[in-house]
This record gives structure tokens, sequence and C-alpha cells, in this order.
């Protein structure tokens, strides 16, 4: 950190690219968007499996966990690879781009395939952690087209980038940070092959793809985590936040955040895929691996932040920023929480997932009408993170509370065992705060494609004016 001003040069921005960068950019977009959308409808479709009278007429038995499989997929793998493309195209070089067109194309067959594997055949679902799966080969195939379009992305973006350059500029540590993005997720895609040719062959059904999807799937958070804080970075100077953090810090902490990272290959050259020391070492890789980084580069934000809070606050990448801070703050503080199997697990990733997701929501505001659309509305777009992290906010802390009280993951209904008033308030706070997440999100949705709809319909107006002025000179 430096008491001193910040140079010109300390500016954390992206220049947004012209040609097949930028096409390839708004084409990860539109897939990120119809994830969400897709997401949601899916959302429609568990509570009707859930409701009396409805329930008879979805397709398959236990549609209600099919359903929850895809939205899980579709709203955060799926949403989070597909900003990650949108991030990598705005720094991808000139050179490359048919690799571009190639993990694009992959990635939308593999979303749309999944997506319709629920109406093709019976589900046969598994809740595995990172990426729950249909045992059905429709799914199966989808997930693997998926997954080649991401290692396209990633091949796409480690060899076929612009230089990071001499000069230590905002400019050049957000580059070096989505370099660093890239090697986690190209360490991310190792793992997982690495996990796959040392599977024992006796595993099979929820523990097969528990372990198979372990470690990349604990890597794969180290692409989120440095992806949202280029975006922190990045939206902070958007709303004129007088950051005190210096690039040559900032490349410090990304590289620092890098070195846990390259431990996956130790991880693996020292134990068993299937052992708990292989679980245990990813989880401590995790919990330790980014807090440095996270940490400092939060702080440098935040304090950036506070001369400005109200003005930035009123903003819709000002509000999505702060919201994002709070919530993957909260998050990262309730993982050193955890002990044992309770209901503290899921609030932690979710504060995690959450915070991400809003760096992200951020970054769509932000980047919109940079890419030729109308910008959101300023009170909407404020309101729609407020909404949502407030909400969302309130999910996790009822989870969280609920766990000091003992109750149990991944388990509904009576099992639960509430059975005093703190279990019962707790776990209503929850639900409440993600009925009005769930608003929040609706709102994203709505915000940003009303933007699209009028920054469409206005170009096409003045395609009109143009030719009606070139037939009245003719």
């Amino acid at each position: 950190m430096d008491a001193a001003a910040p140079a010109v040069t300390d500016r954390y921005e992206l220049p947004v690219p012209a040609g097949a960068a930028r096409r390839q950019t708004l084409g990860w977009l539109a897939l990120g968007l119809g994830a969400l959308v897709l997401s949601g409808l899916f959302a429609v479709l568990i509570v009707l499996s859930r409701t009396p009278f409805l329930q008879d007429r979805v397709p398959f038995v236990d549609f209600f966990h099919t359903a929850l499989v895809v939205h899980v997929d579709l709203s955060v793998l799926v949403w989070f690879v597909a900003f990650a493309g949108v991030l990598w195209s705005l720094n991808a070089a000139r050179r490359g781009a048919a690799f571009g067109w190639l993990g694009l194309g992959l990635a939308v067959a593999g979303a749309v395939v999944m997506s319709a594997a629920p109406f093709l055949a019976a589900g046969n679902p598994l809740m595995s952690n990172y990426v729950p799966i249909l045992q059905q080969p429709q799914f199966l195939a989808g997930l693997a087209l998926f997954g080649l379009g991401f290692a396209a992305l990633v091949l796409r973006a480690m060899f076929f980038v612009p230089p990071v350059g001499m000069a230590v500029s905002g400019a050049g540590a957000l580059r070096f940070g989505l370099n660093t993005a890239v090697a986690a997720a190209a360490m991310a895609l190792l793992a997982l092959a690495w996990t796959w040719a040392g599977m024992p062959g006796h595993l099979e059904g929820q523990a097969y793809y528990e372990v198979l999807f372990w470690g990349g799937g604990h890597v794969l958070q180290f692409t989120h985590t440095h992806l949202m804080l280029v975006s922190w970075l990045w939206l902070a100077s958007a709303v004129g936040a007088p950051l005190r953090i210096r690039p040559r810090a900032v490349l410090f902490l990304f590289a620092w955040g890098l070195l846990a990272v390259f431990a996956t290959p130790v991880i693996y050259l020292a134990t068993d895929v299937a052992s708990p020391g292989h679980r245990a070492l990813f989880t401590w890789q995790m919990e330790f691996g980014g807090s440095l980084a996270s940490l400092f580069i939060g702080l440098g934000v935040l304090a950036g932040l506070w001369p400005i809070r109200r003005r930035a606050a009123a903003t819709p990448e000002g509000a999505a920023l702060v919201a994002s801070l709070v919530l993957f703050g909260a998050g990262g503080f309730l993982g050193f929480l955890i002990r044992g199997s309770n209901v503290i697990v899921p609030a932690h990733y979710h504060g995690c997932i959450v915070g991400v997701t809003l760096a992200f929501m951020g970054m769509t505001y932000h980047l919109l009408p940079r890419l030729g659309f109308h910008a959101v509305g300023r009170r909407l777009g404020a309101w729609q993170a407020w909404i949502y992290g407030g909400g969302q906010l309130m999910h996790i802390t009822g989870l969280a509370w609920s766990g000091g009280y003992g109750v149990q993951r991944k388990v509904a209904g009576a099992a639960q065992g509430l059975d005093s008033a703190e279990r019962i308030v707790a776990m209503g706070l929850m639900g409440l705060g993600g009925l009005i997440a769930v608003i929040g999100g609706v709102l994203f949705l709505v915000a940003v494609f009303a933007a699209i709809y009028r920054g469409r319909r206005g170009s096409a107006g003045l395609d009109r004016d143009r030719l009606r002025c070139r037939s009245e000179r003719s």
C-alpha cells in the first residue's frame, strides 16, 4: 500500500477490443445470461415438482433433484465459465480467434444438451460437490461438450493474449490477474484428467463423481476468485475510487495466490486420489492459498471506496462491488468456522459464490454500454444489487446460525431437526433471505435485457435515420 495519490497509469481498466474478440465477448456474455434464464426456469420446475396436484405431471420420478442438478450447473458452472470467457475475450489477441469460436460453440452446444437432458430420459441425479450430475448418457455428453469448450477457451487465453508489458500499470496488473486465472483453469483441467487416470476401479455412483471433481473443482475456485479480484479493481476504478494499492503490489498478490495452485501436482504425487489425505490437502489449499490476495486487494478496494461511499453505493457498479466485498468476506470468514457437516458449510460456499456472482453482475453493468448497448437504469441497477446482496446475506446468516445449533446439511423436512425456537427462527431467516435473493436475481435479468433491448432499438433507429437521409439526398 502507498499513501501517495495514484498516478493515471494506476487506473485498473482495459479497453474493449474490436473485431472477433469483441464478438466473442458478446457471445460468451449471451451464453452466461442465457444460462441464468434457463436456471431460473428450472427453479420454477423445482417448485412445481413439489406442488400438490402438479407434481404428478412432471415427466420423471424425483424430478426435484433432477431439476436441481441442472439449475446448479447452469447458475454456477456455466455462468462462471461464460463470464471467464467474457473477461478473457476482452484480453484476447487477434490471433487464435478460431480457438475462441470453437470453445464458444462447444460450450453453447454442451449447455443446450445439459438443459434438454432431463426431458429426454430419467435423470438419476447425483448431488456431487462442484459438478452435480445426471447419470444418463445425454447429460454426460452435454457436460463433456461443455468441458471441451472450456478447454478450448483456456488454450486460447493461454497462448493468444497480448503481453502484460514491462511497465507496471493498472491495465498490466489486470492482464496479469487474468493470466493467473487462466493458469489456475489449466491446472484444474490437469487435475481432472489426473484424477480420472488414477480413479480406483471399485468406485461408482456418488462416490465416483465426488472423487472425480474434488481436486479440479477446488483448483477451479482460484480461477473464479482471481477473476473476481480483477473485477473488484476494475469496478473500483469505474466508480472513481482513489485506490491506494499500487499495480506492483497487485502483481505480487496475484502471483502469491497462484503459488497454491502450483502445489496441485505435489498433492497428486503425495496422495491417492480417493484417500482422506487427498481431500484434506485440497481443502487446506483452498482455505489458506488464496486468502492473502483476497484479503489485501479487498482491503485496498474498501479503503479507496470509503471517501466516495455514498456516491458509489448509488451506482449499479458501486452497489454490486460493495455487496460483492461483503458477501465474499462473510463467506470466507465462515469457512474458518466449519466444524463437521452442518449448514455452516453451505453458508460458507454460498457467500463466496454470491460474492463472485455480484462482481460479475457489476462488470456486466459496466460493460454493456461499452459493447454497444444502453446503460442499465441507475436506480434499478443499484437497487438490484442491494436486494440480491441483502437477501443472500440474510440467507447465509440463517444457515450459519442454524449450523451453530447443529442443523445438518443435505437434509430436508423433519430430518433437519427443527425442534427449538432458535433453529426455526434461523432457518426462517434463511428462507426469507433466499426469497429476497430470487427477486434480486430476476431484477438483474430485467435490468440487463431492458438495456440490451433499448440499445438495439436505438441502433436500429439510427440506421433507419441514416437510410432515410441517404434516400432524401438521392
